[in-house]
């Protein structure tokens, strides 16, 4: 795995004309932003934050994709255990 990792990021670093070490900055900067957002949003769905400071801190856009999920698996569960 991680001769793949390096073979991508020297791919990357050549087809983008950049030095290795900016695409692992710019590869964990977006890993985190991926994290964090799972992260508030999972917080959000738990009861642990309100949906306007998620709404803050990731996007309108964000919380109802994740409402309509969440309310979409409600569904099958549902539908599920009547089945």
């Amino acid at each position: 795995m991680a001769a793949e990792i390096s073979d991508r990021v020297r791919e990357i670093a050549e087809a983008r004309e950049l030095p290795e070490s900016e695409v692992f900055e710019r590869a964990l900067e977006r890993g985190l932003e991926d994290l964090w957002e799972d992260l508030v949003l999972a917080r959000y769905l738990d009861g642990e934050l309100a949906r306007e400071q998620t709404i803050e801190r990731v996007g309108r856009t964000k919380v109802e994709r994740a409402e309509r999920e969440r309310d979409l698996v409600d569904e099958d569960v549902s539908w599920g255990l009547n089945a």
